[in-house]
């Protein structure tokens, strides 16, 4: 009816196997009952690297809707977590754009750009093979879609857009540039119309991959990859201006039609929106 002596110190040692998996009292014990030191200590964690004394940090890596998480050392570089993001993901560091408040820098470490636990790295790009797959049914679209405009009358003495032309150019357009190509404003794109002649502006969103379509009612968020194509012609005695359409589906019901576009901005948009900028 004694108790065991051996049963008190037992269980004062029961608590540093806790963090171990099994929870029991010989899980820290070997089969002939001595102790196994090593996967105790392994257990002991300050947040760094139990072996090589190196601090990590815990990140939430974004990447085309797919979410990773991530111990990585705080002392490295946006370089080394751009390999790190390779290893993960499949693309290439060259075609990654990681965003952690603005564009991450490659020469920095983690630490320097105060990256903290928990922190949300963002990521936009596309393999080799996701460009294959995606660009070449956009060219062969926009192919198509030339030969049918060659076989029509020019888009703007269309009845369902002289409805909207008819109005005039609107009094709070952005200003056009004839002959001078540009890039997109770090501003939305403001003061245009859509088909039903409501007002309508443009924000492209390169962190996330998507354009922002605006009107007083709403705005619609489009992944770069839903828009199949983009369709412009300048406006007839307004050549300083486009109207344009982004193809969502396959037929010409789907597009989105926008009027008063500035002739400056059009390739931008249309790179932009095609996935040509990624490779700048």
């Amino acid at each position: 009816g004694a108790e065991d002596p051996g049963m008190e110190a037992e269980a004062q040692e029961l608590p540093l196997g806790c963090g171990g998996e099994g929870g029991s009292p010989a899980a820290g014990r070997s089969p002939e009952g001595e102790e196994r030191r090593d996967p105790l200590q392994a257990t002991v964690s300050n947040g760094g690297d139990a072996e090589s004394g190196k601090e990590l940090v815990e990140l939430k890596v974004i990447w085309n809707k797919n979410k990773y998480d991530v111990k990585f050392c705080l002392d490295s570089t946006g370089a080394e977590l751009k390999q790190k993001i390779h290893s993960l993901t499949g693309l290439p560091p060259a075609m990654q754009k990681v965003m952690f408040k603005g564009l991450l820098p490659e020469e920095k470490t983690l630490r320097e750009i105060k990256v903290t636990n928990g922190a949300k790295i963002m990521v936009v790009g596309s393999t080799i093979n996701d460009v294959l797959a995606v660009n070449t049914p956009k060219e062969a679209a926009q192919q198509e879609v030339k030969a049918e405009e060659n076989k029509k009358e020019p888009l703007c003495r269309q009845k369902q857009h002289r409805k909207v032309l008819d109005k005039g150019k609107p009094d709070d357009v952005m200003p056009s540039v004839k002959g001078v190509q540009e890039r997109l404003p770090t501003v939305p794109l403001s003061g245009m119309y859509n088909k039903s002649g409501g007002k309508v502006r443009l924000t492209f969103k390169l962190e996330q991959d998507q354009l922002w379509i605006g009107t007083k009612e709403r705005t619609e968020k489009l992944p770069m990859g839903s828009i199949k194509n983009v369709v412009s012609e300048p406006i007839e005695g307004h050549e300083d201006y486009h109207m344009m359409a982004f193809q969502l589906g396959p037929t010409e019901a789907s597009y989105y039609w926008v009027y008063w576009v500035p002739t400056q901005y059009v390739d931008a948009i249309k790179d932009t929106v095609l996935g040509k900028w990624q490779y700048f």
